[in-house]
């Protein structure tokens, strides 16, 4: 497995990072929220113009996991109080389970210690149990919950989780 990581900045990346999104969230979340919820966020945060929004003028950086020529994921994150906040992980259905979350974590790391950033955090549907039981694995902690409201009558309802990075020695 040759995984890559490739920095999303032009159109077709984008294109390819909205068709990922839609597919995976239609897919994974119809257990935990409703299709309508999934409608309204796919839209709202994962959409062609919502992506475009957040890299150029939100702050962050998405990247698209790939094998070989074929895309098997994405993530997204940006800086902020000298943490990484990672906003976005997914791995599409047929690649889950095959050491990606491990990569991806390393790549993570590797960029929070290039940036001298300390922590990693994220949020999770607290309902998610394998997201969060994969995410304990890499050595993420529950730090607190909460509820966020998203507007059309639709919350998130989250574990806030939280990884300390070793820093590295020189």
């Amino acid at each position: 497995m040759t995984i890559m990581f490739s920095q999303v900045s032009d159109m077709q990346q984008i294109e390819q990072v909205a068709a990922l999104a839609s597919d995976i969230w239609h897919e994974y979340y119809i257990t935990l929220i409703t299709r309508e919820q999934i409608t309204y966020m796919v839209d709202k945060y994962q959409s062609v113009p919502a992506i475009e929004q957040q890299i150029q003028s939100e702050g962050y950086t998405y990247y698209l996991m790939q094998n070989g020529s074929t895309p098997v994921g994405y993530l997204a994150f940006k800086q902020e109080d000298g943490k990484m906040f990672l906003s976005k992980f997914y791995v599409a259905q047929e690649h889950r389970g095959k050491g990606y979350a491990s990569k991806a974590d390393a790549f993570l790391e590797q960029l929070c210690a290039e940036s001298g950033l300390s922590r990693i955090w994220l949020t999770v549907n607290r309902d998610n149990r394998s997201s969060i039981a994969v995410y304990e694995k890499k050595g993420f902690r529950k730090v607190r919950e909460q509820v966020a409201d998203i507007g059309s009558g639709f919350v998130m309802d989250d574990f806030v989780m939280e990884k300390e990075l070793v820093p590295q020695s020189v």
